[in-house]
Protein backbone atom coordinates (compact mmCIF):
# COMPACT_ATOMS: atom_id res chain seq x y z
CA UNK A 1 0.00 0.00 0.00
CA UNK A 2 1.32 3.57 -1.19
CA UNK A 3 0.52 6.37 1.32
CA UNK A 4 1.50 8.95 -1.49
CA UNK A 5 -0.18 9.57 -4.52
CA UNK A 6 2.27 9.16 -7.76
CA UNK A 7 0.47 12.22 -9.05
CA UNK A 8 1.67 14.63 -6.00
CA UNK A 9 5.34 14.05 -6.73
CA UNK A 10 7.44 14.87 -10.19
CA UNK A 11 9.83 10.97 -10.28
CA UNK A 12 9.02 7.70 -9.09
CA UNK A 13 12.63 7.97 -7.08
CA UNK A 14 10.54 10.45 -4.94
CA UNK A 15 7.59 9.09 -4.54
CA UNK A 16 9.27 5.65 -3.58
CA UNK A 17 11.38 7.24 -1.18
CA UNK A 18 8.76 9.18 0.74
CA UNK A 19 6.75 6.22 0.50
CA UNK A 20 9.12 4.33 2.16
CA UNK A 21 9.34 6.88 5.17
CA UNK A 22 5.44 6.86 5.22
CA UNK A 23 4.73 3.42 5.41
CA UNK A 24 7.72 3.58 8.63
CA UNK A 25 5.87 6.27 10.46
CA UNK A 26 2.34 6.87 9.57
CA UNK A 27 0.85 3.69 10.32
CA UNK A 28 2.69 3.89 14.00
CA UNK A 29 1.30 7.71 14.13
CA UNK A 30 -1.87 6.71 13.36
CA UNK A 31 -2.02 4.46 16.17
CA UNK A 32 -0.85 6.56 18.73
CA UNK A 33 -3.73 9.05 17.30
CA UNK A 34 -6.50 6.92 17.53
CA UNK A 35 -5.51 5.65 21.30
CA UNK A 36 -5.02 9.64 21.86
CA UNK A 37 -8.19 10.10 20.94
CA UNK A 38 -10.15 7.64 22.25
CA UNK A 39 -8.79 8.63 25.60
CA UNK A 40 -9.97 12.45 25.16
CA UNK A 41 -13.21 11.68 24.05
CA UNK A 42 -14.48 8.29 25.35
CA UNK A 43 -15.87 10.24 28.46
CA UNK A 44 -19.17 11.27 26.11
CA UNK A 45 -19.80 7.69 26.12
CA UNK A 46 -18.61 7.12 29.91
CA UNK A 47 -21.30 9.85 30.78
CA UNK A 48 -24.33 7.65 29.40
CA UNK A 49 -23.34 5.90 32.66
CA UNK A 50 -21.36 7.90 34.93
CA UNK A 51 -23.47 10.89 35.40
CA UNK A 52 -26.19 9.03 37.51
CA UNK A 53 -23.46 6.68 39.45
CA UNK A 54 -21.44 10.18 40.53
CA UNK A 55 -23.90 12.70 40.55
CA UNK A 56 -22.83 15.08 37.18
CA UNK A 57 -25.56 17.52 35.58
CA UNK A 58 -25.18 18.25 31.72
CA UNK A 59 -23.54 21.66 33.47
CA UNK A 60 -21.28 19.75 35.23
CA UNK A 61 -20.66 17.49 32.77
CA UNK A 62 -19.72 20.04 29.96
CA UNK A 63 -17.47 21.51 32.42
CA UNK A 64 -15.46 18.55 33.03
CA UNK A 65 -15.55 17.59 29.65
CA UNK A 66 -14.15 21.39 28.83
CA UNK A 67 -11.69 21.60 31.53
CA UNK A 68 -9.08 18.80 29.96
CA UNK A 69 -8.33 21.60 27.97
CA UNK A 70 -6.89 23.82 30.40
CA UNK A 71 -4.70 21.61 31.42
CA UNK A 72 -3.69 20.45 28.06
CA UNK A 73 -2.78 24.17 26.73
CA UNK A 74 -1.03 25.61 29.81
CA UNK A 75 1.53 22.98 28.59
CA UNK A 76 1.56 23.00 25.10
CA UNK A 77 4.19 25.48 23.74
CA UNK A 78 6.60 24.24 26.65
CA UNK A 79 5.80 20.64 25.75
CA UNK A 80 6.77 21.08 21.55
CA UNK A 81 9.65 23.40 22.77
CA UNK A 82 11.08 20.36 24.94
CA UNK A 83 10.43 18.23 21.98
CA UNK A 84 12.44 20.15 19.13
CA UNK A 85 14.95 19.95 22.11
CA UNK A 86 15.39 16.83 23.17
CA UNK A 87 13.62 14.73 20.09
CA UNK A 88 10.08 13.04 19.53
CA UNK A 89 11.24 9.67 20.85
CA UNK A 90 11.90 10.30 24.65
CA UNK A 91 9.02 12.75 24.64
CA UNK A 92 6.10 11.60 23.09
CA UNK A 93 6.92 8.10 24.49
CA UNK A 94 6.81 9.96 28.17
CA UNK A 95 3.16 11.89 27.01
CA UNK A 96 1.61 8.79 26.01
CA UNK A 97 2.37 6.33 28.87
CA UNK A 98 1.64 8.97 31.58
CA UNK A 99 -1.88 9.94 29.77
CA UNK A 100 -2.44 6.37 30.18
CA UNK A 101 -2.06 6.06 33.60
CA UNK A 102 -3.80 8.96 34.58
CA UNK A 103 -6.81 7.68 32.08
CA UNK A 104 -7.42 3.96 33.92
CA UNK A 105 -7.18 6.04 37.47
CA UNK A 106 -10.39 7.91 36.03
CA UNK A 107 -12.22 4.83 37.11
CA UNK A 108 -11.21 5.83 40.91
CA UNK A 109 -13.61 9.61 40.83
CA UNK A 110 -17.07 9.57 43.18
CA UNK A 111 -18.35 12.89 42.62
CA UNK A 112 -17.67 16.05 40.04
CA UNK A 113 -14.91 17.90 41.82
CA UNK A 114 -12.49 14.40 41.24
CA UNK A 115 -14.08 14.55 37.63
CA UNK A 116 -12.68 17.95 37.26
CA UNK A 117 -9.64 16.81 38.74
CA UNK A 118 -8.79 13.54 36.66
CA UNK A 119 -9.87 15.88 33.22
CA UNK A 120 -7.11 18.35 34.27
CA UNK A 121 -4.49 15.73 35.20
CA UNK A 122 -5.35 13.97 32.02
CA UNK A 123 -5.14 17.43 29.81
CA UNK A 124 -1.47 18.14 31.37
CA UNK A 125 -0.42 14.52 31.02
CA UNK A 126 -1.79 14.84 27.25
CA UNK A 127 -0.24 17.70 26.46
CA UNK A 128 2.31 17.79 23.42
CA UNK A 129 1.35 15.21 21.77
CA UNK A 130 -0.49 16.66 18.72
CA UNK A 131 1.38 19.36 17.92
CA UNK A 132 4.43 17.34 18.52
CA UNK A 133 3.39 14.80 15.61
CA UNK A 134 2.42 17.34 13.83
CA UNK A 135 6.17 19.36 13.91
CA UNK A 136 7.69 15.68 14.03
CA UNK A 137 6.06 15.30 10.69
CA UNK A 138 7.72 18.24 9.45
CA UNK A 139 11.31 16.74 10.06
CA UNK A 140 10.65 14.02 6.89
CA UNK A 141 8.25 15.64 4.49
CA UNK A 142 8.61 18.81 2.37
CA UNK A 143 6.05 21.25 2.47
CA UNK A 144 4.26 19.92 -1.53
CA UNK A 145 3.42 16.69 0.42
CA UNK A 146 2.08 17.82 3.83
CA UNK A 147 -1.65 17.83 3.34
CA UNK A 148 -1.66 14.08 2.55
CA UNK A 149 0.80 12.98 5.10
CA UNK A 150 -1.57 15.11 7.56
CA UNK A 151 -4.57 13.85 6.33
CA UNK A 152 -3.21 9.91 6.83
CA UNK A 153 -2.44 10.70 10.38
CA UNK A 154 -5.16 13.07 11.51
CA UNK A 155 -7.81 9.94 9.85
CA UNK A 156 -6.63 8.51 13.48
CA UNK A 157 -9.65 10.86 14.14
CA UNK A 158 -12.02 8.98 12.02
CA UNK A 159 -11.03 5.36 12.80
CA UNK A 160 -11.41 6.53 16.71
CA UNK A 161 -14.30 7.85 15.56
CA UNK A 162 -15.51 4.63 13.73
CA UNK A 163 -14.27 2.09 16.15
CA UNK A 164 -14.72 4.27 19.23
CA UNK A 165 -18.40 4.23 19.53
CA UNK A 166 -18.81 0.42 19.12
CA UNK A 167 -16.15 -0.62 21.29
CA UNK A 168 -17.37 2.05 24.08
CA UNK A 169 -20.64 0.72 24.13
CA UNK A 170 -19.35 -3.06 24.07
CA UNK A 171 -17.13 -2.81 27.16
CA UNK A 172 -19.77 -0.35 29.24
CA UNK A 173 -22.30 -3.38 28.72
CA UNK A 174 -20.38 -6.69 28.55
CA UNK A 175 -18.03 -5.54 31.36
CA UNK A 176 -20.66 -3.87 33.84
CA UNK A 177 -20.98 -5.36 37.07
CA UNK A 178 -17.19 -7.57 36.47
CA UNK A 179 -15.38 -7.53 40.01
CA UNK A 180 -17.90 -5.12 41.11
CA UNK A 181 -16.68 -2.06 38.50
CA UNK A 182 -19.30 -0.52 36.35
CA UNK A 183 -19.12 -0.57 32.92
CA UNK A 184 -17.80 3.37 32.78
CA UNK A 185 -14.37 2.77 35.20
CA UNK A 186 -13.77 -0.56 32.87
CA UNK A 187 -14.01 1.75 29.90
CA UNK A 188 -11.48 3.81 31.70
CA UNK A 189 -9.50 1.09 32.64
CA UNK A 190 -9.28 -0.84 29.51
CA UNK A 191 -8.47 2.04 27.11
CA UNK A 192 -5.88 3.50 29.32
CA UNK A 193 -3.71 0.13 29.03
CA UNK A 194 -2.85 1.08 24.88
CA UNK A 195 -1.35 4.06 25.47
CA UNK A 196 1.00 2.60 28.25
CA UNK A 197 2.43 -0.12 26.04
CA UNK A 198 2.68 1.84 22.80
CA UNK A 199 4.70 4.68 25.00
CA UNK A 200 6.87 1.93 25.74
CA UNK A 201 6.94 0.71 21.72
CA UNK A 202 8.03 4.45 21.02
CA UNK A 203 11.91 4.18 22.76
CA UNK A 204 12.29 1.61 20.00
CA UNK A 205 10.03 2.13 17.11
CA UNK A 206 10.67 6.18 16.36
CA UNK A 207 13.99 7.81 15.25
CA UNK A 208 14.39 11.78 16.33
CA UNK A 209 15.04 12.24 12.21
CA UNK A 210 16.42 10.97 8.96
CA UNK A 211 19.30 11.40 9.68
CA UNK A 212 19.17 9.00 12.80
CA UNK A 213 17.09 6.90 10.84
CA UNK A 214 18.60 3.41 10.60
CA UNK A 215 16.26 2.10 7.91
CA UNK A 216 17.41 4.73 5.74
CA UNK A 217 20.40 4.75 3.60
CA UNK A 218 23.02 7.64 3.51
CA UNK A 219 21.46 8.67 -0.33
CA UNK A 220 18.19 8.65 1.22
CA UNK A 221 18.96 11.09 4.26
CA UNK A 222 20.77 13.05 1.82
CA UNK A 223 18.12 13.46 -0.49
CA UNK A 224 15.43 14.46 2.32
CA UNK A 225 17.96 16.82 3.79
CA UNK A 226 18.23 18.28 0.68
CA UNK A 227 14.50 18.87 -0.07
CA UNK A 228 14.01 20.17 3.29
CA UNK A 229 16.07 22.49 3.00
CA UNK A 230 15.35 23.44 -0.70
CA UNK A 231 11.63 23.88 1.70
CA UNK A 232 12.91 25.95 4.32
CA UNK A 233 14.18 28.43 1.25
CA UNK A 234 11.41 28.59 -0.46
CA UNK A 235 9.43 28.96 3.08
CA UNK A 236 11.86 32.57 3.71
CA UNK A 237 10.44 34.06 0.53
CA UNK A 238 6.99 34.02 1.79
CA UNK A 239 5.51 37.54 3.58
CA UNK A 240 5.38 36.85 7.07
CA UNK A 241 7.67 34.41 8.01
CA UNK A 242 9.16 33.60 10.82
CA UNK A 243 12.19 30.90 12.59
CA UNK A 244 12.57 32.44 15.69
CA UNK A 245 10.41 32.12 18.46
CA UNK A 246 9.66 35.35 19.70
CA UNK A 247 8.74 36.37 15.91
CA UNK A 248 5.62 34.40 16.10
CA UNK A 249 3.41 35.99 18.35
CA UNK A 250 3.69 39.04 16.91
CA UNK A 251 3.19 37.20 13.41
CA UNK A 252 -0.33 37.78 12.10
CA UNK A 253 -0.88 34.79 9.56
CA UNK A 254 -0.64 32.40 12.65
CA UNK A 255 -2.97 34.31 14.68
CA UNK A 256 -5.54 34.15 11.74
CA UNK A 257 -4.87 30.22 11.99
CA UNK A 258 -5.21 29.94 15.92
CA UNK A 259 -8.59 31.96 14.78
CA UNK A 260 -9.55 29.34 12.55
CA UNK A 261 -7.97 25.97 14.55
CA UNK A 262 -10.30 27.02 16.74
CA UNK A 263 -13.14 27.32 15.21
CA UNK A 264 -12.97 23.40 13.55
CA UNK A 265 -12.25 22.52 16.72
CA UNK A 266 -15.13 23.88 18.01
CA UNK A 267 -16.44 21.77 15.24
CA UNK A 268 -14.90 18.27 15.64
CA UNK A 269 -15.81 18.47 19.86
CA UNK A 270 -19.42 19.60 19.47
CA UNK A 271 -20.06 17.00 17.82
CA UNK A 272 -17.54 14.24 19.45
CA UNK A 273 -18.86 15.24 23.18
CA UNK A 274 -22.70 15.70 22.24
CA UNK A 275 -23.52 13.19 19.91
CA UNK A 276 -24.22 9.86 21.96
CA UNK A 277 -26.17 12.30 24.17
CA UNK A 278 -28.65 13.60 21.29
CA UNK A 279 -28.99 10.16 19.79
CA UNK A 280 -30.22 8.90 23.10
CA UNK A 281 -32.23 11.63 23.51
CA UNK A 282 -34.24 10.52 20.28
CA UNK A 283 -34.95 7.79 22.11
CA UNK A 284 -32.51 5.24 21.24
CA UNK A 285 -31.07 3.79 24.58
CA UNK A 286 -28.81 0.48 23.48
CA UNK A 287 -25.34 1.52 24.03
CA UNK A 288 -24.29 -0.59 21.06
CA UNK A 289 -26.75 1.15 18.71
CA UNK A 290 -25.93 4.51 19.83
CA UNK A 291 -22.24 3.62 19.36
CA UNK A 292 -22.70 2.37 15.68
CA UNK A 293 -24.46 5.78 14.86
CA UNK A 294 -21.91 7.76 16.23
CA UNK A 295 -18.93 5.90 13.73
CA UNK A 296 -21.04 6.97 10.75
CA UNK A 297 -19.87 10.83 10.30
CA UNK A 298 -16.54 10.01 11.32
CA UNK A 299 -16.35 7.19 8.38
CA UNK A 300 -17.83 9.46 5.55
CA UNK A 301 -15.72 12.42 6.77
CA UNK A 302 -12.71 10.26 6.81
CA UNK A 303 -13.10 9.75 3.10
CA UNK A 304 -13.56 13.14 2.25
CA UNK A 305 -10.62 14.44 4.39
CA UNK A 306 -7.92 11.90 2.31
CA UNK A 307 -9.67 13.17 -0.79
CA UNK A 308 -9.38 16.43 0.18
CA UNK A 309 -5.44 16.01 1.49
CA UNK A 310 -5.10 14.67 -1.95
CA UNK A 311 -6.52 17.47 -4.21
CA UNK A 312 -4.74 19.52 -2.14
CA UNK A 313 -1.08 18.71 -2.32
CA UNK A 314 -2.35 17.98 -6.57
CA UNK A 315 -3.04 21.50 -7.03
CA UNK A 316 -0.20 22.84 -4.53
CA UNK A 317 -3.05 24.75 -3.10
CA UNK A 318 -3.89 24.88 1.27
CA UNK A 319 -6.66 28.04 2.01
CA UNK A 320 -9.13 27.65 -0.31
CA UNK A 321 -9.88 24.11 0.60
CA UNK A 322 -9.42 24.97 4.44
CA UNK A 323 -12.30 27.68 3.85
CA UNK A 324 -14.59 24.94 1.97
CA UNK A 325 -14.21 22.93 4.92
CA UNK A 326 -15.02 25.01 7.50
CA UNK A 327 -18.13 26.73 5.48
CA UNK A 328 -18.94 22.84 4.93
CA UNK A 329 -19.49 22.40 9.21
CA UNK A 330 -20.75 26.26 9.29
CA UNK A 331 -24.05 24.83 7.17
CA UNK A 332 -24.24 21.25 9.21
CA UNK A 333 -24.05 22.76 12.62
CA UNK A 334 -26.66 25.22 12.14
CA UNK A 335 -28.81 22.70 10.36
CA UNK A 336 -28.56 21.06 13.46
CA UNK A 337 -29.22 23.78 15.80
CA UNK A 338 -31.95 24.67 13.83
CA UNK A 339 -34.29 21.04 13.28
CA UNK A 340 -32.90 20.23 16.74
CA UNK A 341 -36.85 18.90 17.46
CA UNK A 342 -36.22 16.47 13.93
CA UNK A 343 -33.78 13.82 14.60
CA UNK A 344 -33.07 13.00 10.42
CA UNK A 345 -32.76 16.34 10.13
CA UNK A 346 -29.97 17.05 13.40
CA UNK A 347 -28.56 14.24 12.89
CA UNK A 348 -27.81 15.05 9.45
CA UNK A 349 -26.44 18.06 10.01
CA UNK A 350 -23.56 16.60 12.75
CA UNK A 351 -22.71 14.58 9.89
CA UNK A 352 -21.99 17.50 7.82
CA UNK A 353 -20.19 19.63 10.61
CA UNK A 354 -17.76 16.53 11.50
CA UNK A 355 -16.79 16.27 7.66
CA UNK A 356 -16.80 19.75 7.14
CA UNK A 357 -14.26 20.27 10.55
CA UNK A 358 -12.14 16.84 9.19
CA UNK A 359 -11.92 18.26 5.54
CA UNK A 360 -10.25 21.38 6.71
CA UNK A 361 -7.85 20.11 8.92
CA UNK A 362 -5.15 18.24 6.99
CA UNK A 363 -4.87 21.70 4.84
CA UNK A 364 -4.97 24.28 7.75
CA UNK A 365 -2.24 21.81 9.24
CA UNK A 366 0.19 22.12 6.17
CA UNK A 367 -0.36 26.11 6.09
CA UNK A 368 1.70 26.35 9.45
CA UNK A 369 5.10 24.96 7.74
CA UNK A 370 4.76 27.41 4.76
CA UNK A 371 5.84 30.47 6.57
CA UNK A 372 7.22 29.11 9.63
CA UNK A 373 10.30 27.17 9.90
CA UNK A 374 12.80 25.68 12.96
CA UNK A 375 12.12 27.03 16.76
CA UNK A 376 9.31 29.41 15.33
CA UNK A 377 7.27 26.10 13.60
CA UNK A 378 7.45 24.45 17.12
CA UNK A 379 6.31 27.30 18.92
CA UNK A 380 3.44 28.75 15.84
CA UNK A 381 2.03 25.03 16.10
CA UNK A 382 2.20 24.61 19.59
CA UNK A 383 0.50 28.06 19.75
CA UNK A 384 -2.24 27.16 17.03
CA UNK A 385 -2.98 23.90 19.23
CA UNK A 386 -2.98 25.63 22.74
CA UNK A 387 -5.29 27.99 21.72
CA UNK A 388 -7.02 26.31 19.30
CA UNK A 389 -7.94 23.35 21.63
CA UNK A 390 -9.67 26.09 24.47
CA UNK A 391 -12.05 25.24 21.92
CA UNK A 392 -12.58 21.83 23.64
CA UNK A 393 -13.10 23.47 26.73
CA UNK A 394 -16.00 26.32 25.16
CA UNK A 395 -17.74 24.17 23.07
CA UNK A 396 -18.88 21.52 25.62
CA UNK A 397 -19.43 24.01 28.10
CA UNK A 398 -21.31 26.46 26.07
CA UNK A 399 -23.41 23.76 25.12
CA UNK A 400 -24.21 22.75 27.91
CA UNK A 401 -25.00 25.54 29.71
CA UNK A 402 -27.32 26.39 26.95
CA UNK A 403 -29.17 23.24 26.94
CA UNK A 404 -29.66 23.58 30.95
CA UNK A 405 -30.70 27.04 30.43
CA UNK A 406 -33.29 26.56 27.61
CA UNK A 407 -34.06 22.57 27.55
CA UNK A 408 -32.62 22.62 23.91
CA UNK A 409 -28.85 22.47 22.14
CA UNK A 410 -30.07 23.63 19.28
CA UNK A 411 -29.13 27.45 20.38
CA UNK A 412 -25.54 25.98 21.21
CA UNK A 413 -24.90 24.16 17.79
CA UNK A 414 -26.59 27.21 16.12
CA UNK A 415 -23.41 29.51 18.10
CA UNK A 416 -20.77 26.77 17.18
CA UNK A 417 -21.92 27.28 13.39
CA UNK A 418 -21.55 30.91 13.59
CA UNK A 419 -17.67 30.25 15.13
CA UNK A 420 -17.35 28.22 11.87
CA UNK A 421 -18.15 30.98 9.60
CA UNK A 422 -15.60 33.20 11.88
CA UNK A 423 -13.07 30.56 11.49
CA UNK A 424 -13.10 30.26 7.48
CA UNK A 425 -13.21 34.31 7.10
CA UNK A 426 -9.92 34.47 9.27
CA UNK A 427 -8.48 31.34 6.58
CA UNK A 428 -9.29 33.50 4.28
CA UNK A 429 -8.05 36.69 5.01
CA UNK A 430 -4.23 35.01 6.42
CA UNK A 431 -1.65 36.70 3.84
CA UNK A 432 1.08 33.57 4.00
CA UNK A 433 -2.06 31.41 3.21
CA UNK A 434 -2.61 33.07 -0.17
CA UNK A 435 1.45 33.11 -1.20
CA UNK A 436 2.24 29.24 -0.89
CA UNK A 437 1.11 27.63 -3.94
CA UNK A 438 3.90 29.79 -5.92
CA UNK A 439 6.49 28.54 -3.13
CA UNK A 440 4.99 25.11 -2.73
CA UNK A 441 5.41 24.42 -6.49
CA UNK A 442 9.03 25.98 -6.57
CA UNK A 443 9.90 23.61 -3.64
CA UNK A 444 8.64 20.49 -5.82
CA UNK A 445 10.16 21.38 -9.06
CA UNK A 446 13.38 21.96 -7.16
CA UNK A 447 12.98 18.26 -5.75
CA UNK A 448 13.00 16.71 -9.36
CA UNK A 449 16.36 18.15 -10.42
CA UNK A 450 18.49 16.34 -7.22
CA UNK A 451 19.39 12.19 -7.68
CA UNK A 452 17.57 10.29 -5.51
Amino acid sequence: MNFITRSTVNTDAQWNLYNKVAKRLLPFLLLLFVVSYLDRVNVGFAKLQMAADIGLSDAAYGFGAGIFFLGYCLFEIPSNLILHRVGAKIWIARIMIVWGIVTMLTLLVKGPTSFYVARVLLGIAEAGFYPGVILYLTYWFPSHLRSQVMAIFISGIVVAGVIGGPLSGAIMTGMAGVWGFAGWQWLFALEGVPAIVLGICCLWFLSNNPSSASWLNDQEKSAIAADLMADQAATRGVAGHSHNIRSVFGNKNIWLLVIANFSNLATAYSVSFWMPQIIRNFGISNLNVIGLLTSAPFLLGGVAMLFAGWHSDKKKERRLHCCAGLLIACIGLSMSGFFITSAPVALCGLVLACVGALVATPTLWALPGTFLSGPAAAAGIALMTTVGNLSGYVAPFVIGQVKQATGSMGYGFVTMGVIALVGAIAAFCAPAARMPRVEIARAADAATQRSY
